[in-house]
């Protein structure tokens, strides 16, 4: 089995697992930009979790006030203050308020297809991980030995047997988290009723979700129930990963989700605009530049073609948005695509030959999902992409992209890598360009918000929905 695991991850070809900050240095850091130090009241911080850091911060620097106030400060249709991407406390806030209480995408089914397979994940101090069963069901636990509190499962990606093994003790444990050994010598009636602490698991339609909290929000069912009819044609669960890259951004999280809710910036990604209108949205072709009109008529007329393909491979296209005024927002849409309108590459035609799931019709644009708060998906008649966003410390992002085409696509017969990949991979790193330089221009004492455009809705419904959740979590 480990052969076989070696070999599918050698044809991931996954980047190099990037260097995570640990828990402790985010709180030396936190203790070092307060000047705290035990005799302030904070001896727990470096020890204790998110929550206990939040805790002690609110108790000694009256935490929910100051973040209060920072919310009140925010002007609607302006972008967020800089404390929202450089303070401390707001990134703990963030941390126990939005990444540890909402539903988080983490992967794919693909990405764990065979009984046995698992993955790791660090969510800010928590890790877990999502294992597939013997019975081929997906669970989800928390990462922590109910021993004496080790990691167990140490490797981003691997394969376990009928049992889970604790390195340190040799604490054992079943693919249902129950303990079944203490360890050489240990007797094993002192654990009994012992199990792993699960993580709740939603599957929709092949896109893995887990949420932290003990009472996940309930909204998740609508949004399944919105979404599937729109996943299902594309048949994410009959794909393999083609390639997958991670990415470390140099900035906050929240830049990184707001670069990507707009397309204002779009003039620099030429790649991505082989293949991309940069129309979202309602468009007022009044309010378009002479040059801007010229290609909202090639856009026009390659929606009529496009509906007409839509509408043969009967898959849904209408626009659904509530990315904001519930704790699962969300907001698809099948957009229009440049050239053939088959696929996001470099001459827009398809990348695999080998259509998704059971489709014949290639001009069916993308099914574009944003789920609040990390991640967006693009969905085409030939391959998925799905992105993933992640918190490494407040200046640091960890961006997940991963490729995934048919389950039978051949590499080097039915796609190409590099032709599959180009396009997004050179969009990844102009992206994490951008966000960088933002975050060190928003730490300026200089800065001062700016007004957002019209084009730029999405990302005030974005901070319409932090805004909404932290004031719900921080009861102001």
């Amino acid at each position: 089995m480990q052969g076989r695991a070696a070999q599918r991850r050698a044809a991931w070809r996954l980047a190099p697992e990037p260097r995570r900050i640990p828990p402790s240095a985010f709180f030396d850091r936190a203790m070092r930009f307060f000047r705290l130090d035990a005799s302030g009241g904070c001896e727990t911080l470096r020890a204790a979790g998110t929550a206990a850091v939040t805790s002690c911060l609110m108790s000694d620097h009256l935490l929910s006030e100051y973040i209060g106030s920072l919310l009140g400060s925010r002007r609607p249709g302006f972008a967020l203050p800089g404390a929202f991407f450089s303070d401390a406390r707001v990134f703990a806030a963030d941390l126990e308020l939005i990444f540890a209480r909402h539903w988080l995408f983490l992967a794919s089914e693909a990405e764990i297809p065979e009984a046995g397979d698992y993955r790791t994940y660090q969510i800010g101090p928590y890790p877990i991980f999502i294992v597939r069963q013997d019975d081929g069901s997906l669970a989800a636990f928390h990462n922590t030995c109910r021993h004496r509190g080790s990691r167990i499962l140490q490797q981003e990606t691997g394969v376990v047997g009928a049992k889970i093994v604790c390195p340190y003790h040799r604490w054992t444990y079943d693919t249902a988290g129950k303990v079944i050994d203490c360890g050489p010598g240990g007797d094993v009636t002192l654990a009994r009723g012992l199990q792993l602490k699960r993580v709740h698991l939603k599957n929709l339609a092949g896109l893995l979700f887990v949420c932290l909290a003990d009472e996940p929000p309930e909204d998740f069912a609508d949004l399944a129930a919105q979404m599937t009819p729109y996943l299902d044609p594309h048949a994410l669960p009959r794909t393999r990963v083609a390639k997958q890259i991670d990415l470390i951004e140099h900035g906050n999280w929240k830049l990184t989700i707001e670069n990507n809710r707009e397309c204002f910036h779009c003039g620099g990604h030429p790649e991505l605009l082989n293949s991309l209108f940069h129309f979202l949205g309602d468009i007022s072709e009044d309010a378009l530049s002479q040059e801007e009109r010229s290609v909202y008529r090639r856009y026009e007329a390659a929606r009529e073609l496009s509906l007409a393909s839509w509408k043969r491979a009967g898959v849904p296209w209408e626009r659904i948005e509530v990315l904001h005024g519930r704790q699962t927002g969300f907001r698809a849409e099948r957009l229009v695509l440049e050239g053939s309108g088959e696929s996001m590459t470099a001459d827009t035609r398809v990348a695999c030959t080998r259509l998704l799931g059971s489709l014949t019709e290639r001009r069916l644009g993308t099914l574009h999902l944003h789920v609040q708060p990390n991640a967006w998906f693009h969905f085409l008649s030939d391959h998925i992409l799905t992105f993933c966003v992640l918190p490494i410390d407040r200046e640091r992002t960890l961006v997940r992209t991963t490729w995934l085409v048919h389950a039978d696509a051949e590499e080097g017969k039915d796609y190409d890598v590099d032709n599959l990949t180009r396009v997004w991979v050179a969009t990844n790193n102009q992206d994490a360009q951008f966000v960088e330089e933002t975050q060190r221009g928003t730490a300026s004492p200089e800065y001062v918000p700016g007004p957002l455009s019209a084009t730029e809705f999405m990302v005030d419904m974005f901070h319409r929905w932090y805004d909404e959740r932290m004031r719900a979590g921080l009861k102001v």
